[in-house]
């Protein structure tokens, strides 16, 4: 009996991680959330002012199917920052105007990213997670939509922070064009 209810706990905990998705949608600069298949949300984004590619310190954003590796961020304020995935017990000063600062916060909160393609997004000199690859919250709220980042996908403070409590760790990600 203990085996059979392991493994049921088991079946459930894995069925968690498929009933939410992420699509993200880079010729749109959108982020869609689905739950069993069905769109739940959708946010603005931006992703890296460089383009697309897998390459490493290329600072573009990789493409292709993701999963989020590490949640990082519970209970961090708002607005708070992180230097090397380290919270900083200080918030950012957000800019909502499309002004791009010489500094690139990553605010409120981190979902990591992991390649799940060998060869293309995973492993080598184009592994996303290597390459620390995160959907975050950023200071530079006023350029939201439009392509601003170093690589990583940007969100509104309130937008990663509302993502970050609705979905588990191991989600599915797709980055396409």
């Amino acid at each position: 009996m203990k085996n059979f209810i392991l493994i049921i706990f088991s079946i459930v905990s894995v069925s968690s991680y498929a009933d939410y998705s992420i699509e993200i949608s880079i010729s749109e600069q959108r982020l869609y959330l689905t739950h069993n298949e069905v769109l739940i949300r959708s946010y603005p984004i931006s992703s890296s002012a460089f383009g697309e590619g897998q390459i490493e310190n290329s600072l573009m954003t990789p493409l292709g199917k993701h999963e989020i590796q590490t949640k990082i961020g519970t209970n961090v304020d708002k607005y708070h920052f992180f230097v090397s995935r380290q919270h900083i017990p200080q918030a950012a000063e957000v800019i909502h105007e499309a002004i791009d600062s010489e500094d690139d916060f990553i605010t409120t909160r981190i979902m990591w990213l992991t390649g799940l393609t060998e060869g293309f997004n995973k492993g080598s000199n184009v592994d996303s997670y290597d390459r620390y690859i995160y959907i975050h919250g950023t200071h530079e709220e006023g350029l939201i939509g439009k392509k601003a980042s170093h690589g990583c996908i940007r969100m509104l403070n309130q937008d990663v922070l509302e993502l970050f409590n609705m979905i588990p760790a191991k989600t599915a990600v797709n980055i396409y064009l």
